[in-house]
């Protein structure tokens, strides 16, 4: 090392030394101390990070404000998540993540004390436009109103006005909630008034490309569900729940194309949707009801097994088949009297660019994909004539339904579950006999039809 460059080192240290006692003198005899030491109007928590004080939180009065029931309107990509309603093995569905955004915004209390009602419960991956729940939200009309309960321990005089608007739901909600759910409306609504059982009727549609389909074909059979029948073979017999009533009336099914003004074509990459209206439905009929659909569209069915699985007395038993996939599916409408909906054309365009956005992204996915298949059938590629829209393998050679071996029938499903506990058996008042779920309560009443059991809500 030269000599210049020792003399240099030896210079910086110094001044390095000059430095830091002059730091010293200016800051006292613990610098460090006086570093970390917080300015006179600062407060420290227990941590000694800079904020609020610590200790708890003082917790939110909600006996201080009124509450005001209301619907909510919201709409929802359900591909990422296990189904809308809560479950006990997953955390992810569409409900958990509502509640976390109605407790992070002190909505409500907690879910027990809400009032909550939802339209339907939609399965995994099913998505949803028009999913309406009611419950009850905190409220500012201390003036009272529609749905609104005010507090009895508060002097309203003082407070009572009538030009305060209520709180922003829809914003406050779609600021915490994910960006695949979100909060399109809500409407006041009576204290008793229930999403799940004051729905006047409920819409599906399910999206499907013309592929290899008959889709004229599968438009003539749709119309064969309309009407009232029981859907047994149809769906998923949820007899463990107390679902013993199968019974469901149709008001509406149709197979249209996506297009509103089609030209004659037959691209097999036409998209139409099968659109299904009705009081209520069973769970997983929707999907059912698709599969055979999907089925006749390939001419391995004829139309009439629709009229057959839906004669109960010739054929009680549902023949094994496989259910049209989830990600289709989506709950389009449900339809109530006597709402007045209110709604934020700023949160109206936030809405839309959310989805503007997932629009953007999947047409952009999917142009690239159509553009790889197109530069593969022009150097030969045959592209597959098989629905790809129904779970499981598909079969080398076809089976008819009505050849395949039965699913356990009803009666055979309600022993299962008595000799479990699940459903119990009493006499009807004529000698006939009740099946209901679990212990009866003291406050059930006795009726003499075998199956009494209903359940109204809408499960795809």
């Amino acid at each position: 090392m030269s000599e210049a460059l020792i003399q240099r080192v030896k210079k910086l240290e110094e001044e390095l030394e000059s430095l830091r006692s002059q730091l010293k003198d200016r800051s006292g005899d613990d610098p460090e101390m006086e570093k970390s030491s917080p300015s006179p109007g600062e407060k420290t928590n227990s941590s000694g990070k800079k904020g609020r004080k610590a200790g708890k939180e003082r917790p939110f009065d909600f006996s201080s404000h009124p509450r005001r029931h209301v619907a909510l309107r919201l709409a929802y990509l359900g591909w990422a998540y296990q189904g809308f309603a809560v479950q006990e093995n997953t955390d992810n569905t569409v409900e958990a993540r509502l509640f976390e955004a109605l407790l992070k915004t002190r909505l409500i209390r907690d879910r027990q004390s809400s009032n909550y009602h939802r339209c339907g419960r939609t399965d995994k991956g099913v998505s949803a436009f028009s999913q309406v729940i009611t419950i009850d939200l905190r409220s500012t009309q201390f003036c009272g109103g529609l749905g609104v309960t005010v507090p009895e321990n508060v002097d309203v005089s003082a407070k009572a006005k009538s030009d305060i608007p209520d709180l922003p739901y829809v914003k406050m909600l779609n600021r915490v909630l994910p960006l695949d759910v979100r909060i399109l409306d809500w409407a006041p609504a009576a204290e008793g008034f229930s999403a799940r059982f004051d729905c006047q009727s409920r819409t599906y549609r399910y999206y499907f490309p013309r592929g290899a389909l008959d889709v004229a074909l599968m438009a003539d059979a749709a119309k064969r569900y309309e009407g009232t029948h029981d859907f047994r073979n149809l769906c998923k017999m949820d007899v463990g729940n107390g679902v013993l009533q199968f019974e469901r009336t149709i008001l509406s099914a149709v197979v249209r194309s996506v297009d509103p003004d089609p030209a004659s074509s037959d691209d097999p990459y036409d998209l139409f949707f099968f659109e299904i209206k009705g009081l209520a439905f069973l769970y997983h009929q929707v999907r059912c009801m698709m599969a055979l659909l999907l089925l006749i569209g390939q001419k391995l069915e004829a139309p009439e097994i629709i009229n057959q699985l839906l004669d109960v007395q010739k054929n009680p038993r549902k023949p094994q088949y496989s259910m049209a996939v989830d990600y289709p599916l989506v709950l389009y409408e449900c339809q109530f009297d006597g709402l007045s909906w209110k709604q934020d054309p700023e949160e109206v365009n936030h809405v839309l660019s959310a989805l503007q956005l997932h629009w953007t992204q999947s047409a952009v996915k999917t142009q690239v994909l159509h553009g790889m298949m197109q530069g593969l059938e022009a150097l030969g590629g045959a592209s597959s004539s098989h629905c790809l829209l129904v779970e499981g393998s598909r079969q080398r050679n076809y089976r008819p339904l009505l050849e395949r071996p039965c699913c356990e029938s009803l009666e055979s499903r309600i022993d299962h579950f008595v000799k479990r506990g699940r459903l119990e058996r009493e006499e009807g008042e004529n000698g006939g006999e009740m099946v209901h779920k679990g212990k009866r309560s003291k406050h059930s009443h006795n009726s003499t039809t075998s199956h009494p059991s209903t359940d109204t809500r809408a499960e795809d």
